[in-house]
């Protein structure tokens, strides 16, 4: 992908103005480290392997522990950025002093991901039947209800096994907020929206998406919700789910675009919010932004350069690398309003 059709002029003016200022000439040695989102991970971890190639004198160390811990460490003042699938909360805002700056990175897709050994042909969960597989409700595999929307596979009768997130996640977030907008079951189980939930008591726990993957992976009978990147490279099936349209719809780029250009259609688009039950008939149903969180001011002016120059070059160069690995690049908009607020870290 061009970086001019990722990115409207505005925005490839403004990266270009940050890249061609003397601060940015005089990137210094600099030791950089950041901590949070695993949704986001694989993508930042090219980044920066592709960043340092370009710009040797930045070395950035990133850890992958989770929206919750990284948001933690960012607000202890431990880290140089933080990394969440939610933005900062009003409370945690306040806690930075000189304030905080909140920039949209990338987006992605929850998956239903599940290990069904045998099974051939895709699996399709409706609207009403997802919701009481996480919630514990639906307990068997060829449950009436699951075979009624697969006629065509063989279901073993077999308990379902829940994996989800042991770990304060902006995964859990975006499909917890999800399942609150679109099923009344459960809002009426009161299991609720949040970074940690209380799921169902034989739920199997893993930390990070990787682990969450991992252990679907090797766990028969298991369904899970990870980051679309993570079910394809370990090569997990995916559930097709149902949208507001009545189709069944498979994550990927397309459908995924189609989930953004619904946000887009809204007027103001809500940056701040996961994107939990787009409208399209193509869209896929659970989207979300990755926002990397920055301090407005830096102790050390040579700090605040280099987070600047990384995120910014994350923004126009970064994103053609998202695709590949199964993110959705930022839209025009949606970049350009990383940029105006990557303006505001001082220097």
């Amino acid at each position: 992908m061009t970086l001019a059709r990722t990115l409207p002029a505005l925005a490839i003016s403004a990266i270009l103005a940050i890249s061609a200022s003397p601060a940015h000439r005089a990137i210094a040695d600099t030791n950089l480290r950041g901590a949070g989102s695993t949704f986001s991970a694989a993508l930042y971890n090219q980044w920066i392997e592709n960043y340092h190639r370009e710009h040797p004198a930045v070395s950035i160390t990133y850890d992958a522990v989770g929206s919750g811990e990284g948001v933690r460490r960012f607000v202890a003042g431990a880290v140089d950025f933080g990394a969440s699938d939610v933005v900062l909360s009003d409370c945690e805002a306040a806690q930075i002093s000189g304030g905080a700056v909140m920039v949209p990175s990338t987006a992605g897709m929850v998956v239903l991901a599940y290990n069904l050994p045998g099974m051939r042909g895709e699996l399709r969960l409706p609207r009403d039947v997802y919701p009481g597989v996480l919630s514990g409700q639906i307990r068997y595999w060829d449950d009436p209800r699951i075979r009624q929307a697969n006629p065509g596979l063989d279901l073993p009768h077999r308990d379902i096994v829940i994996v989800a997130r042991r770990d304060g996640s902006g995964t859990t977030f975006a499909l917890t907020s999800h399942l609150a907008a679109m099923s009344q079951g459960w809002r009426e189980q009161g299991l609720g929206v949040g970074k940690l939930v209380e799921w169902p008591s034989a739920t199997m726990l893993a930390s990070g998406n990787e682990g969450v993957a991992s252990r679907i992976k090797i766990s028969e009978g298991s369904i899970g919700y990870v980051e679309f990147g993570f079910a394809k490279r370990l090569g997990l099936p995916v559930a097709l789910l149902q949208n507001r349209a009545g189709k069944f719809v498979a994550p990927n780029e397309t459908t995924g675009r189609a989930a953004l250009a619904d946000a887009a259609a809204k007027t103001p688009v809500e940056l701040n919010q996961s994107i939990v039950d787009p409208s399209g008939a193509d869209a896929y149903l659970i989207v979300t932004f990755s926002w990397l969180l920055l301090y407005r001011d830096y102790a050390e002016p040579g700090r605040a350069v280099a987070v600047r120059d990384f995120v910014g070059w994350g923004l126009s160069s970064g994103q053609s690398f998202a695709e590949k690995i199964g993110y959705l690049p930022l839209p025009g908009d949606v970049a350009a309003s990383g940029v105006q607020a990557l303006g505001s870290v001082r220097q």
